[in-house]
């Protein structure tokens, strides 16, 4: 398994999600969101909680 094969699941002040690798420190404005696993497990994760795309401040802004 290679040092990049492993993912966390991160998500950033406007709840915007992402994956990042393991073996590389989070970057700055991230935060782990407490899922690690392989690209497509870290991918499921995502999709079964962001439902709502748009960034947190639209949301507020449109009343969502």
């Amino acid at each position: 398994m290679d040092a990049y094969d492993e993912f966390r699941v991160v998500v950033n002040d406007e709840e915007q999600y992402s994956i990042w690798p393991t073996a590389l420190k989070v970057p700055a404005g991230w935060k782990e969101a407490g899922v690690t696993g392989d690209r497509e497990r870290c991918l499921e994760h995502i999709e079964s909680v962001w439902a709502d795309i748009r960034p947190r401040s639209l949301r507020e802004r449109t009343g969502a």
